[in-house]
């Protein structure tokens, strides 16, 4: 039995290479199919069908696939997640130690002016302006990484329990059919 006619039809990737954009569109899609198997209505796919056994059976490999294909796109999606929020984290130490650095320096520059060593002073200062370019640097990229976090995070946590539901449906579909096979052997018995 074909799906394709009820909208659950799968598409698999076959492309190794992805880019930033592609893999999101990808989980983006996933989540999609995720969330059109997990609201389907099994009860009136199978009233509807001519052998609701051939269905069913139909169902539970569509199910089971696309869990597969659902726990490995968040294997994934947690890799990545991870990975950026150590670059976030590693940015927003950055920011702390260049700031660090140029608020040093500005005290050295100010202790050398002090002192009466204004080309001292003038070097320590450039280096100050320095760090805290690098200090500015560090605070835009944190700022421009929050909102990818937060939306690697939501996918997350969508694929997540589009996983779920998609697991509890497999779960309603095998009781179902073994509903079915009961009813069976006890009309031929």
């Amino acid at each position: 039995t074909d799906l394709r006619g009820h909208g659950l039809a799968l598409n698999p990737r076959t492309s190794a290479h992805h880019t930033k954009e592609n893999i999101m569109a990808e989980k983006q899609t996933i989540l999609g199919r995720i969330t059109q198997l997990a609201k389907a209505n099994i009860n009136a796919l199978l009233d509807k069908a001519e052998d609701p056994q051939k269905m069913i059976d139909q169902l539970i490999r569509d199910y089971t696939n696309s869990i597969i294909e659902a726990e490995n796109a968040i294997a994934q999606t947690l890799g990545n997640l991870r990975m950026a929020e150590r670059d976030y984290e590693e940015d927003v130490k950055a920011a702390a130690d260049w700031g660090q650095k140029a608020a040093a320096a500005s005290a050295k520059a100010d202790s050398l002016r002090t002192a009466g060593d204004e080309a001292g002073a003038d070097k320590w200062d450039n280096l100050a302006k320095v760090a805290l370019g690098k200090q500015i640097q560090f605070e835009n990229e944190v700022k421009t990484e929050e909102p990818a976090l937060a939306s690697q995070r939501d996918v997350a946590e969508r694929l997540k329990t589009g996983l779920a539901q998609m697991k509890d449906k497999l779960s309603e579909l095998k009781t179902r059919r073994d509903q079915l096979i009961a009813r069976e052997k006890t009309a031929k018995a």
